[in-house]
């Protein structure tokens, strides 16, 4: 099993930014990839981006070349770091791991980007 936590999110003007953090406890052993989601009102969860053990990321095209995501193998942790915000950037938030066997998914955190 594999826990995630996340961590900052909340509400910006837009053109803000908003950093929010992901840490993983458990058997973090195997997994392959850790990633954020977006889920905005009557809409699918979508990738934002992700990052794989090697440390290479991916990106959805909205996020790509205003989001960064990055990993502190020490802590656990994987941070993405949202910046130039827009409205259109406004859901819940989701952390996931992926490993061979499973998906796993933290509780959500919301950002809200609206003046």
């Amino acid at each position: 099993q594999v826990q995630l936590v996340e961590s900052g999110g909340g509400s910006v003007q837009p053109g803000g930014s908003l950093r929010l953090s992901c840490t993983a406890s458990g058997t973090i052993f195997g997994i392959y990839t850790i990633g954020w989601y977006h889920q905005a009102p009557g809409k699918q969860r979508e990738l934002v981006a992700l990052i794989n053990r090697l440390g290479a990321p991916g990106y959805a095209d909205s996020a790509r070349g205003r989001f960064t995501i990055s990993a502190d193998n020490a802590k656990n942790t994987v941070s993405l770091q949202m910046n130039s915000l827009k409205p259109d950037d406004t859901a819940v938030y989701y952390c996931n791991a992926r490993n061979s066997v499973a998906d796993y998914w933290g509780q959500g955190t919301q950002v809200t980007v609206s003046s």
